[in-house]
């Protein structure tokens, strides 16, 4: 059938060629179907060659073809038309020709027959799968599986003798049909072939490499809900070799998950990681890789379980097959960020793939160094880059950006060097997606390094001189507006922003207002000159863009006279802090100011969120978080793979998502800008009946507990939820206001809220917590509230919630952590010696960060392996705006104490005392 296939394309080429015309050449990338312009009625009406008394094969396999293919292309049958075609290829099991047989094997499976269909075709089918032929008899069983599973899974009882009789035949096609069939009929009855479980142990043992692999895919389907029974599968055929290498990487997976179950350190199972090591002298390449890559999984893996592996992945790198050299630079890339120093000495063989033909080999290559470099060798490796990047496409440019910004932000004494890189690549043409990238990787460096400020902000002015792209130009314009006047030079780019007002479109020229409102705001010598040129926005030929000018003339003028009151609000406040209330909110007021005049003035602080306002609020920033996971987790199989995040970024931006709607709550319009939040505090167990946990919002003087709240039975309706807490054992807070969460049917998110006011600077202790609400019994179905229920008061004890340091101190990442650390002088430092009872130092290190809530610095995170003794640099930002700065010295005293001496150094020697103390 295939030379027939071979032969039809051939001739309708030629064809095509023949008819073209004597003219033009032809374009040597078109493609030419033979079934170009086929239509369904006429393919219907050929379907009629089914009822010949004289059937011809070939003719009948072409017409099956011509079905296919249009099913293929998404062409639908109606179920009268599927029925008379299936009836219709029925009648062909008459013809003896193998190849026919096999068509009708294939539209049989894509005709998808109703109930009543399957039972007319079982019995051919049966009959065709006791055949003596081998070909019938394996195309019978995956074609009577697959109809079986589409339609009645029942029906698999009546054929299961014969399923278990071919799982161990003799012949491997038909066992592995059997095998792959029952792999596919699991999903719908795995009741019936769990009972076959004997027949796969002992296809399992087939010397056909195929048989063995897809055996041990049905087995572990089989075992999977039964650990037990999973790790003794494991361990026997751990000590049994494995002819297939399909199958020894099938198990090599099960050994990895059996050890990730188990969890790392001193836990290992010894038996299972020297099955894995000895895995990597298979005469496989693709067992070798998926040995060395399970190793380099495994959980809290050491520097002496990746060394083989390495060495492989090593190995590999030099490789002729373009396949393995991306599969070990992928490896490579994607345990580089937490192992830098392993990845080491593989740096020589990836410089050598930089020129591979292999774009994206190249492309890993890079971002590995990028990961793994020395801070001596980043400007001989940036030289490298710059000849590269004029090869690859935007999507690889995007993955190199993001390394390097992972670069500068490991050596940020090297940021001018990678901040001239990113300002030349903004230059280069490029999409919206590359320029993005630069230009967010640019913000973060401003952000993260102090000293990058500067040169950050200008090699954006220049950008935007330039920029094609709106969204790009506004971004830029409204950091230039906020960051601009806390710089050195302020007027150098007023130029830059002025211009965007002249040359661009309206939402842009819009932007470039509102940023010279920012600067007039913050800088009175300024002001007059800012005035002139708003007043010169007054005749633009956009209403957006005259309202704002309008407004920040009036405002900045009355400045002049009112410096801290202008419309009965703070110009800063209005200016450069976002509206304390949405603006659904805003416009429902403004509605209504409308429709009801009143003598008084509007003012914003007069408006309020409803209630279902605020749930709607809830709801969106919920959405939008759970909608950022969701792209992150997707993108994670493709770009994070190649440039992994950050740990705990994007619990980062959950909680700043849950945090846009707590400003615009009017309980809490008063506590002002947000310092900083914590990480979700689980305060219940994950198996109980409600489950709570709690995230601190810490303000100047304000601490907000936001309790995230899930009842878990389904014949409760909770109403007039909130939690109870005890202050009694922590002075200096006060409950200021407390929002219950009205309702909590089962299986719905709901919060509650405490507002707590510091009488002291800085409490900490632990807070009890009691669940109260009212339960109301359910529907069952609905979860709405029954009306003959009245409810009860009952309430849930909690676990205590934690107030620590680290709440009050803000991760703040410095440039130069030495000469911040000598500037800053001894007159602030406090001194402590403390003995901790942890297992090793990587777990000291990440519990003493963890618990200070401080920035790691210049990479000092990670201990080398093996090492007893390691220097921590910790930098942060107090509550009150002073900068605290701390070296922690670590010494491995046992194997379960480690010492730490911990130096403190702040300008106020309190706040030094204060981080100390926290410790003990």
């Amino acid at each position: 059938q295939g030379s027939q296939w071979l032969s039809g394309v051939k001739d309708a080429a030629m064809s095509t060629l023949a008819t073209g015309g004597g003219g033009g050449k032809k374009d040597e990338d078109e493609v030419y179907s033979p079934f170009l312009g086929l239509e369904k009625s006429q393919v219907l009406q050929e379907c009629r060659v089914f009822n010949d008394p004289q059937l011809n094969p070939r003719l009948c396999a072409q017409l099956i073809t011509k079905i296919l293919y249009m099913l293929g292309q998404g062409e639908q049958l109606s179920r009268s038309e599927s029925t008379s075609i299936f009836f219709g290829v029925t009648k062909l099991f008459q013809a003896k020709d193998d190849h026919l047989r096999r068509m009708i094997y294939l539209v049989m499976k894509e005709l998808n027959p109703s109930a009543e269909e399957v039972i007319i075709v079982t019995a051919t089918l049966t009959k065709d799968m006791n055949s003596k032929q081998d070909l019938y008899r394996a195309n019978a069983i995956r074609v009577l599986c697959k109809i079986i599973s589409m339609t009645d899974p029942t029906m698999l009882g009546q054929i299961e003798r014969h399923l278990k009789q071919a799982l161990v035949d003799k012949n491997a096609f038909v066992a592995a049909s059997a095998l792959v069939s029952s792999i596919q009929l699991i999903r719908v009855n795995a009741e019936v072939v769990k009972r076959w479980v004997n027949e796969v142990q002992t296809a399992l043992q087939s010397d056909n490499q195929t048989v063995q692999y897809h055996a041990l895919a049905l087995l572990h389907m089989i075992k999977k809900q039964d650990r037990l029974a999973v790790n003794k599968i494991v361990s026997s055929l751990t000590r049994t070799p494995i002819k297939s290498p399909l199958a020894q990487c099938l198990l090599i997976r099960f050994v990895k998950k059996v050890m990730d179950e188990e969890g790392g350190g001193g836990e290992r199972d010894r038996t299972l990681l020297e099955f894995l090591e000895g895995t990597l002298r298979h005469k496989s390449d693709v067992v070798i890789y998926e040995g060395a890559n399970a190793l380099c999984g495994l959980p809290n893996v050491s520097q002496r379980e990746l060394s083989p592996a390495i060495t492989v992945l090593q190995l590999f790198l030099c490789s002729n097959k373009p396949t393995l050299r991306f599969a070990a630079a992928r490896t490579l890339n994607r345990i580089a960020m937490l192992h830098p120093a392993a990845v080491t000495p593989c740096n020589m063989d990836l410089e050598g793939l930089i020129n591979d033909a292999n774009r994206s080999i190249a492309t890993l290559a890079i971002t590995t160094l990028l990961k793994t470099g020395s801070e001596a060798g980043v400007e001989r490796l940036m030289k490298q880059i710059t000849t590269f990047m004029s090869e690859i496409a935007d999507e690889f440019k995007v993955i190199v950006v993001d390394a390097i910004r992972s670069m500068c932000i490991k050596f940020p004494q090297k940021h001018r060097l990678l901040m001239t890189f990113l300002s030349n690549m903004l230059r280069e043409e490029g999409g919206f997606t590359y320029k993005k990238a630069i230009v967010d990787t640019i913000l973060e460096l401003i952000a993260q390094i102090p000293d990058a400020k500067e040169a950050g902000l200008m090699n954006l002015c220049e950008f935007i001189e330039d920029c094609e792209f709106t969204p790009l130009s506004t971004a830029i314009l409204a950091v230039l507006g906020t960051e601009g006047p806390a710089t050195a030079e302020p007027s150098s780019y007023i130029r830059f922003i002025y211009n965007r007002v002249v040359l661009e479109n309206a939402t842009v020229r819009a932007s470039a207002v509102s940023a010279l409102a920012k600067f007039g705001v913050q800088l009175p010598q300024l002001r007059s000159s800012i005035v002139t040129l708003l007043l010169r926005c007054l005749h633009d030929n956009d209403d957006e863009v005259r309202d704002r000018a309008t407004l920040y003339c009036s405002m900045l003028q009355k400045m002049e006279v009112s410096p801290d009151d202008v419309f009965g609000i703070g110009p800063a406040q209005l200016c450069l802090q976002p509206l304390p209330v949405p603006l659904l909110a805003l416009e429902h007021a403004v509605a209504q100011y409308l429709a009801q005049p009143s003598d008084e003035p509007f003012s914003v602080f007069n408006v309020t969120m409803s209630a279902e306002m605020l749930a709607a609020e809830r709801k969106a920033a919920h959405e939008q978080s759970a909608a950022r996971r969701k792209a992150e987790n997707h993108d994670g199989g493709s770009r994070h793979q190649m440039m992994p995040g950050t740990p705990g970024k994007a619990a980062a931006k959950a909680v700043d998502a849950s945090v846009d709607y707590l400003a615009k709550i009017p309980q809490f319009a008063h506590v002002g800008p947000r310092f900083s939040s914590s990480k979700p505090a689980a305060l219940t167990d994950p198996e109980t009946e409600y489950s709570c946990a709690c995230i601190k919002h810490v303000y100047a003087r304000h601490t907000i507990l936001a309790f995230e709240l899930r009842n878990t039975i389904d014949d409760q309706y909770l109403q007039d939820v909130r939690v109870a807490l005890d202050l009694a054992g922590t002075a200096g807070l006060e409950v200021e206001v407390e929002l219950p969460c009205p309702a909590l049917p089962f299986g719905v998110a709901g919060q509650a809220f405490i507002l707590l006011r510091r009488t002291e600077a800085a409490p900490t202790g632990s807070l009890g917590c009691t669940l109260r609400f009212r339960v109301r019994e359910a529907h069952a179905e609905t979860h709405e509230p029954l009306d003959s229920s009245a409810g009860y008061e009952d309430e849930y004890a909690l676990e205590e919630l934690e107030l620590a340091a680290a709440d009050y101190m803000k991760r703040l990442m410095v440039a130069d952590f030495r000469a911040g650390w000598e500037g800053m002088g001894n007159g602030g430092e406090v001194i402590e010696t403390f003995s901790l009872t942890y297992s090793g130092l990587p777990e000291a290190i990440r519990a003493i960060v963890d618990f200070l809530g401080m920035e790691v610095c210049e990479g000092t995170g990670t201990p080398q392996d093996g090492a007893r003794t390691h220097t921590v640099l910790l930098s942060g930002a107090f509550l009150s705006g002073a900068q605290v700065l701390a070296i922690v010295n670590l010494r491995t005293e046992s194997a379960k104490q480690v010492g730490m001496r911990l130096s403190v150094r702040s300008a106020d020697k309190e706040i030094s005392q204060f981080v100390a103390s926290c410790v003990a």
